[in-house]
């Protein structure tokens, strides 16, 4: 798990909680399942007339990646390609056609496949930059989503509100009633800036991070594997791939392919 994401929860949700307790020791107030209901179903209707579904289901299914330590496929990739270099020097670059079916990283393996099928560096480059920027293009949506969500939310926070307002307005004749009514209505607004200030727009910035050091990845790769294809010396191979790992968001002074 992220200990920072999981920290942040922890440390927003809490530090609300415990004001809340000691301001009058009394969560009940602000438990309402129908502002919930209102403010959470609002938001989705919105979030699913502005995107497509499929876009909706692959950001719920990215949202999993905010939670979870991301693992360190950098390092392991720049491993992976000076091993592949070694091979290809040794015994040709058609040599790597029996490393393909060990390859379960989609991308580096069609890159792999081009080279070993005698693609031209520059042909192969254009090939898999074109794939690399319809994949970033389709990922940049998913961040959108939350961002929407959180945009949209604390507005149907506040039609929460009213229309609590509203249903308290015509009960007046029970004055002692009116002020935990009102106090009731404005819980849909706290849900609507809560949910979008503690949750989707954080949400948004993370997985941003997170598919942006996927992105990073893929730009070495399919360096690593034009380099391959160019002879390059493997050496200098793993000093080219190690300057990606500053985007990548890993130190690169700790990562040494051949041991001194």
């Amino acid at each position: 798990m992220d200990k920072a994401t999981l920290a942040g929860l922890s440390l927003a949700l809490g530090g609300i909680v415990l004001g809340l307790i000691l301001e009058d020791r009394n969560l009940g107030q602000v438990l309402q399942p129908t502002a919930a209901m209102i403010v959470i179903g609002g938001t989705l209707g919105a979030v699913l007339i502005q995107f497509p579904l499929a876009v909706v289901l692959s950001a719920g299914r990215h949202l999993a990646n905010v939670f979870l330590e991301p693992k360190d496929t950098a390092r392991a990739t720049i491993a992976t390609l000076v091993t592949y270099a070694n091979k290809a020097r040794r015994d040709g670059i058609v040599s790597l056609d029996s490393e393909l079916q060990t390859i379960h990283e989609p991308f580096l393996r069609r890159a792999l496949m081009l080279a070993v099928d005698g693609t031209e560096p520059q042909e192969l480059r254009k090939i898999m930059e074109l794939e690399l920027d319809n994949q970033e293009e389709q990922e940049e949506k998913l961040p959108l989503v939350f961002e929407s969500a959180g945009g949209f939310s604390p507005t149907i926070g506040i039609i929460g509100a009213v229309l609590g307002l509203i249903q308290v307005m015509q009960h007046l004749d029970k004055i002692d009633e009116v002020g935990k009514g009102i106090a009731v209505a404005f819980v849909a607004t706290i849900y609507g800036v809560g949910s979008a200030n503690l949750f989707f727009l954080p949400i948004a910035g993370k997985l941003k991070i997170r598919l942006r050091s996927d992105q990073v990845v893929r730009e070495m790769t399919l360096e690593g594997v034009v380099s391959i294809l160019e002879g390059m010396n493997p050496r200098m191979l793993e000093t080219k791939l190690v300057g990606f790992l500053a985007d990548a968001g890993t130190h690169p002074v700790e990562t040494e392919i051949f041991p001194a």
